[in-house]
């Protein structure tokens, strides 16, 4: 599909309004103009909110949040399992759009579309599941049990990298926990949020629900710090970096609000002397140059047992040289550009630090010439003190660093500040099991034979230390967007007192 197809199918056009509160609003704030990093051209101009179009989006929320909570939570999965049907039928048209706005190879732009449709019906069986346990009480004739409440309008702030995805994994699981939503995107990406947004107005148009799902497209200054300090909103979900985060999560915890952070992610692979090479290569080459290093799942840092390292690193030479580099909307392209010019500019000096440090570039390191922000996919040996190995760069650099035992690699893998993906490739149970153990990998997710991305709805997604501690999508992560009350029921005739107290 082109630009044009894409935006017929998705209601786009060269101007768009970025807020929305039950229905679409005039913007009153500046105009921010969307980049294709494929090419460097405009796609087409966002109206962003001002602080009062901000208030209008906050107060719709409020407002619509007081009715949808008394809504029963399977009749608020019913219009989840709608939105689902609504994101499926767009699904490629969608998945275009990121990949145009974004830069994401076709098969990534459309998985992300894919995910939310699979998020959205994990949502849509838990509204049937939001179950509370009943406790013994010490006292007779006595119930005691939990009660979850919604807990009202969440923020979700999402980032560039998946602009869509994120979105879903708060908004689903948050509206048939009974929440409202107030969306503020990446202003790179604000065309796929006002896409999405456009499917589920019309899944709610004439329900009486339209200020579900909002959006305010706007800067940290107006919108994201407004967002972090109004107590209507209890709870704040941002994707972004560890520096965002040192804003967003001091900010909102002053005012006694909650959050649910997913920042960086340094993460590693550990590659054991008795490993499945062809295991270890393909998953390697999928982390790390998968959305060209812009995920915060994506692989950083190789760490490989010194027995077999030249033999790992020649193999994954040699896939790297067999990496297709071009427009991401083309069949067979694998990597796309990074997001931008100043991404590229990062990646480069980084790469200039590493050399000061003593690493040797094994392949890439260079910009592209051609239209766009193209750059090599790099492989670089460093010693396992570089320290520029202990930051987060956003871009398709793998850090290789040689090892002697599983002791020693685990302890590089944890000695950085972040903590989010990980994962060890070896035949051997007990190298296995160690990396599972409480004194194995420290980060929130840790997987055996498989990469550091690609994570599934299923499980609750996110990360330890800098990297934030906030889960998000599967297992219980429903918590976090509903109160818990603890509720006693005295059926008896007596007032007994817990603890054995006898008062007057």
């Amino acid at each position: 599909m082109n630009k044009q197809q894409v935006f017929d199918a998705l209601g786009l056009s060269e101007h768009n309004s970025g807020v929305f509160a039950g229905d679409w609003l005039e913007p009153t704030g500046e105009r921010v103009e969307v980049v294709n990093p494929t090419t460097g051209e405009i796609l087409a101009t966002v109206g962003m909110a001002s602080a009062d179009d901000y208030d209008r989006v906050a107060e719709s929320s409020v407002e619509t949040f007081e009715r949808w909570r008394n809504l029963p939570a399977p009749k608020r999965g019913e219009y989840v399992r709608r939105l689902g049907d609504a994101l499926r039928e767009k699904i490629e048209p969608l998945g275009a759009l990121v990949t145009l706005e974004m830069g994401k190879i076709l098969p990534e732009g459309i998985g992300e579309v894919q995910e939310m449709v699979d998020i959205c019906d994990f949502a849509v069986g838990l509204s049937r599941q939001l179950y509370g346990n009943t406790m013994a009480s010490e006292r007779p004739n006595h119930r005691m049990y939990e009660h979850w409440h919604p807990l009202g309008p969440v923020g979700v702030i999402s980032a560039f990298n998946f602009p869509v995805a994120v979105w879903s994994w708060n908004a689903a699981i948050a509206a048939v926990c009974g929440d409202t939503v107030l969306w503020k995107p990446s202003e790179r990406t604000p065309l796929s949020a006002i896409a999405v947004t456009r499917i589920a107005q019309e899944v709610m148009a004439g329900s009486g629900f339209e200020g579900v799902f909002n959006l305010v497209v706007g800067d940290g200054a107006t919108v994201g710090n407004r967002m972090n300090q109004d107590t209507r909103i209890p709870l704040i979900s941002a994707t972004g970096s560890c520096n965002m985060g040192r804003i967003v999560g001091p900010a909102v915890a002053q005012r006694m609000g909650r959050t649910i952070l997913e920042l960086g992610g340094n993460n590693a692979v550990i590659v054991m002397d008795d490993a499945d090479l062809d295991l270890a290569v393909r998953a390697t080459l999928f982390s790390a140059v998968g959305t060209a290093g812009q995920r915060c799942t994506s692989l950083r840092r190789l760490l490989v047992h010194r027995a077999i390292a030249d033999k790992m690193v020649s193999r994954l030479t040699e896939a790297y040289k067999q990496v297709s580099i071009g427009d991401p909307l083309e069949a067979g392209t694998l990597m796309g550009p990074v997001v931008g010019e100043r991404a590229v500019d990062q990646m480069m000096s980084a790469l200039d630090v590493a050399r000061e440090q003593g690493a040797r570039i094994v392949t890439g390191g260079n910009r592209i010439d051609r239209e766009g922000f193209f750059v090599e996919p790099t492989i670089a040996v460093v010693p396992k003190d570089a320290s520029i190995t202990q930051e987060e760069t956003f871009a398709p650099i793998l850090w290789v660093i040689e090892f002697d035992t599983l002791e020693e690699a685990i302890e590089i893998q944890n000695g950085v500040t972040q903590g989010l993906s990980s994962a060890i490739f070896t035949e051997s149970l007990r190298n296995a099991e160690r990396f599972l153990s409480g004194a194995g990998s420290d980060c929130g997710i840790a997987n055996v034979n498989i990469g550091t991305s690609g994570a599934e709805i299923g499980g609750a997604f996110g990360g330890e230390k800098e990297t934030g501690g906030g889960r998000e999508a599967g297992s219980d992560a429903w918590k976090a967007y509903m109160r818990r009350q603890t509720t006693t029921i005295n059926w008896g005739d007596d007032l007994p007192l817990a603890q054995g107290i006898e008062f007057g």
